[in-house]
């Protein structure tokens, strides 16, 4: 089956393009909240797999993850490089699931749901490549892609108009950079001017979609597979869906034909869909466990906002939640829930005075 071939917005217009630093900041700020929308529903199913039983898909839907998160990291540099100031510890972060991506299109819905069918079409819709030709779109965004080119133009135009000093007024200290990182051969960079700035977007968009529109490899080296590149996140899904690994020689139009990637079915927590704190009552054990998920969760939004806003050595004390949310999300995977279902994370925002 033909896939959809990545996009291309050099010959198109913006509907409403970003001419302020004022709109810059505001979209940026929106990034950094789309690219934390994708985090819920990467966890859920990630968490959902039992590692024994499908350490390919563990491998894949963690490689993406890790790399979600670097994008929110340059998201939020590319914030603080023009003198924004990210938020992350709101209510704003964790509506209700499922919900629409932050200012995206309101047809694709993210849910809460385990590793399966369900959860890889969300995902491809999600990293969509968009279509040839397609417009940049600053609101309402078919694809990420737009969205990125949207904030890409408005950069340009800046710069162009103001120069690039006024646009990038930031305090370059507040900028959070580190090495490589566990499954993924991405980097999280710091952002100073428009040079590095496109990088950033580049890096987001490419890791998403592919380089190029008759390619699905990101540009990177595949630290699993060093003898070969890296396959962009909606093909990396493919992957998992037909069941094979891309191989050299492949294209979006192919498909994979490279060595199996297994998938084991039963080896999936069947995890309630979009599980909320309500559904059980006060006190109840799969209640007391995800309130403390929540709890640990939002604490994680904290050190995030701390680390972005001035603090980068908070990133440490992040990563080690993260290890927290891990064991606390398997725990309640494995928790029956009734109606042959386990109980699940429910991501819903604690706030500060109720974390304890």
């Amino acid at each position: 089956m033909p896939h959809p071939e990545p996009r291309d917005v050099t010959e198109t217009r913006s509907a409403g393009p970003i001419t302020t630093v004022e709109s810059l900041r505001e979209h940026l700020q929106w990034a950094i909240e789309l690219e934390h929308a994708t985090l819920p529903p990467y966890l859920c199913a990630l968490y959902s797999l039992d590692p024994s039983r499908n350490p390919d898909a563990v491998q894949l839907v963690s490689s993406v993850f890790v790399e979600e998160m670097i994008h929110l990291a340059l998201a939020a540099n590319l914030l603080n490089a023009v003198g924004g100031h990210p938020r992350l510890d709101t209510p704003q972060m964790l509506p209700r699931h499922p919900r629409p991506l932050p200012h995206g299109d309101r047809s694709l819905e993210m849910s809460l749901v385990p590793f399966g069918p369900e959860a890889l079409e969300m995902f491809l819709r999600l990293e969509l490549p968009a279509r040839a030709g397609a417009p940049v779109e600053g609101d309402n965004y078919e694809t990420i892609g737009q969205f990125y080119g949207a904030i890409e133009q408005g950069l340009r135009h800046l710069c162009a108009e103001l120069g690039e000093q006024a646009v990038f007024c930031g305090d370059p200290a507040r900028q959070a950079a580190a090495g490589p990182f566990m499954h993924t051969g991405a980097q999280m960079t710091a952002v100073t001017d428009l040079g590095s700035a496109l990088a950033a977007l580049k890096e987001i968009v490419e890791q998403g979609e592919g380089a190029s529109r008759d390619e699905v490899w990101d540009g990177d080296e595949d630290v699993f597979h060093p003898e070969r590149d890296e396959v962009a996140h909606y093909y990396r899904f493919q992957e998992l869906r037909s069941g094979r690994r891309y191989q050299r020689g492949d294209t979006p139009r192919t498909g994979p034909t490279g060595e199996a990637v297994v998938v084991d079915p039963e080896g999936v927590y069947p995890m309630r869909p979009n599980p909320k704190v309500a559904d059980h009552p006060l006190g109840s054990p799969i209640r007391t466990a995800q309130e403390q998920f929540n709890k640990t969760y939002c604490v994680l939004l904290h050190q995030l906002d701390q680390a972005f806003n001035g603090s980068p050595k908070m990133l440490g004390a992040a990563t080690g939640t993260m290890y927290a949310l891990k064991a606390q999300a398997q725990s309640l995977m494995r928790t029956p829930d009734g109606d042959d279902t386990t109980a699940g994370p429910t991501f819903e925002y604690v706030e500060p005075e109720l974390r304890g």
